[in-house]
């Protein structure tokens, strides 16, 4: 039976820099496969929607500390110092590019058109059962398992309960396929304000709708980006050392205050006279109509629309992942853990995974599921335990150096007695013996004893 050392699930940014991460460790009997084609791995081009990153252009992003892996290099290789210098922020279809390359650059050996679909344990290793189009194999069997799947890797897509009872083609979630083009005269309406409705909204004016309604929760607009407040490199590697109560608490207020939409997206929507922003509008229910849908605002109000975008995020829920089975709701979260202050309670923060240090799952009950101490979490699940160094690009490259010396340790103590073994059997000489002259001890009546 051929055993794998590490499996990467996800062959996105985060599942690549950690293959080269564990390469450059040693760890060699590595597979990294992703369900989706050849390039188009991650959100790049297919569910994101803005013109530009966000992150500024000069962060190291996946290069794991090597100058000429980086963004720069990269961009300067084809266009020069002067372009360099002359670009403000990285188009996101440009950064797709630059991750390709990385692939490449790099020789790693994606297997695209490849799923897990389901884990299993089997004594102390790992059972995965394989779909998709990219293989021919039904299962591997690893000794670790990485979900480096992005955004909703530990999750789903967030479709919030007043949704039930509409039919599928009248929405999507911003993180689907859209046909934008069929929105030409349409009524739409963007339930959200954050990134992703507003780069949604922007796409559906661009395309032609004859008006585009964005409806928020929030009596105004998020302005302030919190968390660039108080990112550094002590901050990423002291959070996942505090106690329960302040990683909650810096948590929480972020989820709280919310991440406000770039910049540049807001304009872009902001631009077309046909982009109507509406605050304090929560959502109470929608519903289909004759001529489409008619959407029922807190207070009265009501909205006639032909298509809805749900701009409302991802829900963490590892419940919700097939990959586990019935193994789950073995999985501890940190409403398990941790009971909040009353003003601090929040139930989207409370089903995140409560992690190891080391990115690996925990058990609720002890000895119910010891299998997914083989199973790390490396995407947005990570966040609540250890922060933000699992799926965005400013502290990315910290967190698969942390991860990949633990996995390396671990690896190291189950293998301990073949460490043992190999350590008593090494009989390599570095010395042949013709390096070096014996000479005899002199003799104690020699006269030249001790000069």
């Amino acid at each position: 039976m051929h055993v794998v050392d590490v499996v990467i699930v996800g062959g996105g940014m985060c599942g690549m820099l950690l293959w080269f991460a564990l390469q450059s460790a040693g760890i060699r009997n590595v597979r990294i496969v992703d369900r989706k084609p050849k390039g188009t791995e991650g959100p790049w081009i297919t569910y994101a929607r803005m013109e530009t990153l966000r992150s500024p252009k000069h962060l190291l992003g996946p290069a794991y500390g090597m100058a000429s892996l980086t963004f720069r290099a990269w961009f300067e290789a084809q266009f020069g110092e002067t372009e360099w210098e002359e670009l403000d922020k990285i188009p996101r279809t440009m950064w797709m590019d630059y991750l390709l390359w990385y692939r490449q650059a790099l020789s790693i050996p994606v297997e695209n058109d490849v799923e897990i679909r389901r884990i299993r344990p089997e004594r102390n290793l790992l059972r995965l059962e394989l779909g998709g189009s990219g293989t021919t194999e039904t299962t591997i069997i690893a000794r670790k398992l990485i979900m480096a799947t992005g955004r909703e890797g530990t999750g789903h897509a967030n479709i919030p309960a007043f949704m039930d009872g509409v039919p599928r083609a009248s929405f999507a979630h911003s993180s689907e396929a859209i046909d934008f083009g069929a929105l030409r005269d349409k009524r739409v309406v963007v339930i959200g304000v954050g990134a992703s409705a507003v780069e949604n909204a922007a796409e559906a004016a661009e395309a032609g709708a004859a008006n585009v309604r964005l409806l928020a929760r929030r009596k105004s607009m998020p302005t302030i980006n919190k968390m660039m407040g108080i990112g550094s490199f002590g901050f990423s590697a002291g959070y996942a050392e505090l106690p329960d109560e302040w990683r909650w608490r810096f948590m929480h207020y972020s989820f709280a205050t919310q991440t406000p939409a770039p910049h540049g997206s807001t304009r872009r929507a902001n631009q077309h006279e046909n982009v109507y922003f509406h605050f304090g509008a929560p959502v109470i229910d929608v519903r289909p109509v004759d001529d489409g849908l008619l959407i029922e605002i807190e207070g009265g109000s009501h909205l006639a629309a032909d298509f809805l975008i749900l701009g409302t995020g991802f829900t963490t829920d590892p419940l919700a992942r097939t990959e586990f089975g019935e193994t789950a709701a073995d999985i501890e979260l940190w409403e398990d853990v941790y009971t909040p202050p009353k003003d601090e309670q929040d139930p989207d923060l409370a089903r995140f995974p409560y992690l190891n240090p080391d990115f690996t799952f925990r058990e609720k009950v002890p000895g119910s599921a010891p299998w997914l101490a083989n199973v790390y979490c490396f995407n947005y699940g990570a966040t609540a335990s250890l922060g933000k160094i699992s799926g965005d690009i400013p502290g990315i490259s910290e967190g698969a150096a942390w991860l990949t010396r633990d996995l390396a340790a671990t690896l190291y103590r189950e293998d301990i007695e073949d460490h043992w073994r190999r350590l008593n059997d090494y009989a390599k000489p570095e010395l042949q013996g013709d390096e070096w002259t014996e000479s005899p001890l002199p003799n104690s009546d020699d006269e030249e004893v001790g000069r």
